[in-house]
């Protein structure tokens, strides 16, 4: 730690436990530019000392609400996991104080960031571990602008399974360079939490049952808001234990920004699905030109649902009427089976749970439940929202005659005329082709269920 440092002494670290979005932070001296927004997160504030610009981390048990109906209890940073976020200039040269509060080393590692070998965070490597109930100083200066996170590089396996992670955003030196009206930034992380408990399984390396955005569920993400005709970014960076397809609707968007700094404008390609690798971070941009509610999410599946069963079997197609009758009679009461026509009755009904615990697929939208879970949001484009208003706006009133809608009895309708049938060219041209009924039966060899 400098002289100048242990002069004026550590400053205060802010604590923040709401689990909702909260506004913007803006800069009160240097170079302008436009803050981010974190999902269900915060920006830490800073101080400056004499040209240092200072933070505080506190590293310490958490309690986190993944969505409403169930909290974990995590490792995280300054009263959160993901912690706060932080925001800093190209230039900057910045110190970052570590407190660790919890009951083991700790370090951080500062992803992405061209700095000092000494301060690369990787303990017993880069400097010693950072003891329980001691404080260490990181002091780099930012090399360049671009998309980063931080993150243990000590008993990394137990630390990040626990939610140990955070944002790192470093804004141009100048302020018209990359500028966008409005920038978001989340942390794709998951975890195995069973059923009714609070802790997660640090020892579990593929099967998880809860995928979240900056440790928070659908439907507890917060939506991402825009004006129309914003220029909008979105940032996400991966450590989770496998890769995610990030897919948005109703629009294309180009990568503008990875981890490694941001890409060239003659590299960019337009896309809707934008895969993220384990450690990698990655930074879309659109126009929002097109009004509506349009979901954003993980494209494989099974990360858009909560406290998934690896073991259900598959009853698609099952008789369950006898079943039903013989474990009423052994449980006693009413016994509803279900799956026999798929599983989309899970997410209307809602059903109780153990304590803890949420539905698999959960979630309402305004024509009914959305059958989602997990990595899931829903990007909100609104004419007329105001700049640097992010509040949720509600559903979108579509326009007259811009919803898909039922045809009523369409069973009944005349049938459309049929195009001729080709000319044949085989041995029966012309010729009847006699169809033999089968008569319905069991199978010989089969047994049934």
């Amino acid at each position: 730690m400098s002289a100048g440092a242990v002069k004026a002494g550590i400053p205060e670290a802010p604590i923040q436990t709401s689990p909702l979005m909260q506004p913007p932070l803006f800069p009160k001296s240097g170079p302008s530019y436009q803050p981010v927004v974190t999902l269900n997160g915060w920006t830490l504030p800073w101080r400056m000392n004499g040209d240092w610009k200072e933070f505080h981390l506190v590293a310490e048990p958490v309690v986190r609400e993944i969505a409403p109906g169930m909290k974990a209890h995590l490792w995280g940073y300054n009263g959160q996991s993901p912690g706060p976020t932080i925001e800093a200039v190209e230039g900057d040269k910045v110190r970052i104080f570590v407190t660790n509060k919890l009951p083991e080393h700790t370090t951080i590692h500062w992803h992405g960031q061209l700095l000092p070998s000494g301060m690369d965070g990787v303990g017993g490597l880069s400097h010693p571990q950072i003891g329980s109930g001691k404080t260490f100083a990181y002091e780099f200066q930012l090399k360049k602008s671009g998309t980063f996170m931080y993150h243990p590089h000590a008993d990394e396996m137990v630390q990040m399974a626990m939610g140990m992670m955070g944002f790192f955003v470093v804004h141009p030196k100048d302020p018209k360079q990359h500028r966008v009206d409005r920038d978001f930034v989340f942390l794709l992380n998951s975890f195995d939490i069973e059923p009714g408990s609070y802790v997660p399984k640090i020892n579990t390396m593929l099967e998880f049952n809860m995928w979240c955005w900056n440790s928070r569920a659908f439907p507890g993400i917060d939506h991402i808001v825009c004006a129309k005709n914003d220029r909008v970014r979105i940032r996400f960076g991966n450590l989770t234990m496998t890769n995610h397809p990030i897919h948005m609707h109703g629009y294309d968007f180009e990568v503008t920004c990875t981890d490694g700094g941001w890409t060239r404008p003659e590299s960019r390609w337009p896309e809707v699905t934008v895969d993220c690798a384990v450690g990698q971070m990655r930074a879309f941009e659109f126009d929002a030109i097109y009004e509506g509610d349009w979901a954003i999410h993980c494209h494989k599946s099974h990360h858009t649902m909560n406290a998934m069963g690896h073991d259900v079997k598959t009853y698609i197609g099952v008789d369950q009427r006898d079943m039903k009758q013989r474990i009423a009679r052994l449980v006693g009461g009413d016994f509803m089976p279900m799956g026999a026509q798929g599983m989309a009755e899970m997410g209307e009904m809602e059903m109780v749970g153990p304590d803890n615990t949420l539905p698999m697929m959960t979630g309402f939208g305004q024509f009914g439940p959305i059958e989602m879970g997990g990595m899931f949001s829903v990007v909100k484009v609104r004419q007329g929202q105001a700049t640097n208003d992010y509040k949720d706006p509600g559903w979108y009133k579509n326009p007259p005659g811009t919803v898909a809608y039922e045809v009523p009895d369409a069973s009944r309708q005349p049938a459309a005329p049929r195009a001729p049938e080709p000319a044949s060219t085989g041995q029966n041209q012309g010729q009847p082709v006699e169809l033999k009924a089968v008569k319905p039966g069991r199978a010989k060899g089969h047994g049934g269920h």
